[in-house]
């Protein structure tokens, strides 16, 4: 068979296939929309907090005073105990609690004293977590300025020189690569490169299964290595230029559509696509190979989807992953193409200062098609 046929062979599968269609092209060119939907407020405002403040002390009801003028949060319950304010938790009347010790006060008095504040945060939602810490923080950092001015002056400095010692390292915070500070500017960018992965990761693995399906008890005669390479470089061509097009509607087209930041060049991420999908391919058709039904692809899908995004290292720190599962993410194509990609798209490098995530892509994509060699003929061997 030629790399010509097998390639028309393969495009008439996927089109005359809904399932594989529908994931291919609609479910590829939907789940952006469905995802840019869900994080369309990417600053959420008023989130409800509740305070326990054993202080009672005009210190800290000044720092509540301040906190409650941020637009992030809102103070709507004040309690006599933590207990209470667990139970408001609990019940999602609440998605924080702030509280102050009763020796608040005395603890800011005292020159060599070290004051306490307490800040539970609701986890079941990133935004919240953000909303509440970021405000809390500023009011924090503004208060502990002044604390430091009282105590300058209690030391015998004069007023200016205590102004002087605390304004000595001016900072000015400047949010680099998502102006907005959105959680959905920090994140789609990283799921448009999740969903182009598993997209094609599980089409493949259905169309395989469908194969194999159609092909049960059959016997099946083991081929030339050449005609197992024509054949795996035909599919690889179809699948190729279908997903090239989708790539460039999604990583083109819904970075502008989102006003999401995409200051990069256009043309190095399209360059830097081509071995993302080729690898995404090679490494979809190895693990095809121990696909026996159409069924088992929707199992691997589900399985896998969040455990790519959080080892690639993007919505969780890299830092924090074990070695071992940090390791086993650097033979995942998604790893290399989703830092790859943010770092042009939404950091504006080139493709040379991006050549570290460029070349590890073809890597995976030259080993991934020889093994994807290997295995093809390994199971038509064992099915002799």
């Amino acid at each position: 068979m030629t790399i010509y046929r097998t390639f028309i062979s393969t495009l008439k599968a996927i089109f005359h296939d809904s399932g594989v269609t529908v994931i291919f092209i609609v479910a590829s060119l939907a789940y952006p929309l469905l995802y840019k939907v869900i994080y369309w407020n990417e600053q959420i405002t008023n989130v409800p907090v509740a305070v326990v403040d054993l202080s009672q002390s005009p210190q800290s009801r000044d720092f509540l005073h301040k906190w409650n003028a941020a637009p992030d949060i809102r103070l709507t319950h004040s309690c006599n105990s933590m207990a209470e304010a667990g139970e408001l938790l609990r019940n999602q009347k609440v998605h924080g609690i702030i509280y102050f010790p009763r020796d608040f006060a005395s603890q800011l008095a005292d020159p060599l004293g070290q004051a306490h504040i307490s800040l539970y945060c609701d986890m079941s939602s990133f935004l919240y977590m953000k909303a509440i810490y970021l405000s809390c923080n500023q009011v924090m950092l503004e208060s502990m300025r002044n604390i430091q001015i009282d105590r300058y002056e209690q030391m015998g400095m004069g007023e200016e020189m205590a102004w002087a010692l605390v304004q000595e390292a001016p900072y000015t915070e400047t949010a680099l690569f998502t102006p907005t500070g959105g959680y959905g500017s920090f994140l789609i960018p990283a799921v448009l490169m999740l969903i182009l992965h598993q997209t094609l990761f599980f089409g493949i693995c259905m169309l395989a299964g469908t194969r194999r399906d159609e092909r049960l008890g059959v016997a099946e005669q083991a081929p030339m290595l050449v005609e197992i390479i024509k054949s795996v470089l035909g599919d690889a061509i179809a699948y190729f230029l279908l997903y090239y097009a989708l790539a460039a509607i999604l990583l083109g087209f819904y970075p502008r559509l989102f006003d999401i930041p995409h200051i990069g060049s256009i043309w190095d991420i399209f360059v830097f696509t081509v071995p993302y999908i080729l690898s995404i391919i090679f490494f979809s058709m190895c693990i095809s190979q121990f696909i026996r039904n159409r069924e088992s692809g929707l199992v691997l899908l589900i399985s896998t989807s969040l455990i790519f995004l959080f080892m690639a290292g993007i919505s969780w720190p890299k830092e924090m992953i074990p070695d071992a599962w940090r390791y086993l993410s650097y033979f995942i194509p998604y790893t290399w193409g989703a830092h790859g990609f943010i770092h042009i798209n939404s950091m504006g490098a080139s493709l040379a200062t991006t050549k570290t995530e460029y070349f590890a892509l073809w890597i995976l994509t030259g080993g991934y098609l020889i093994l994807a060699v290997l295995c093809e003929k390994l199971r038509l061997y064992l099915r002799k």
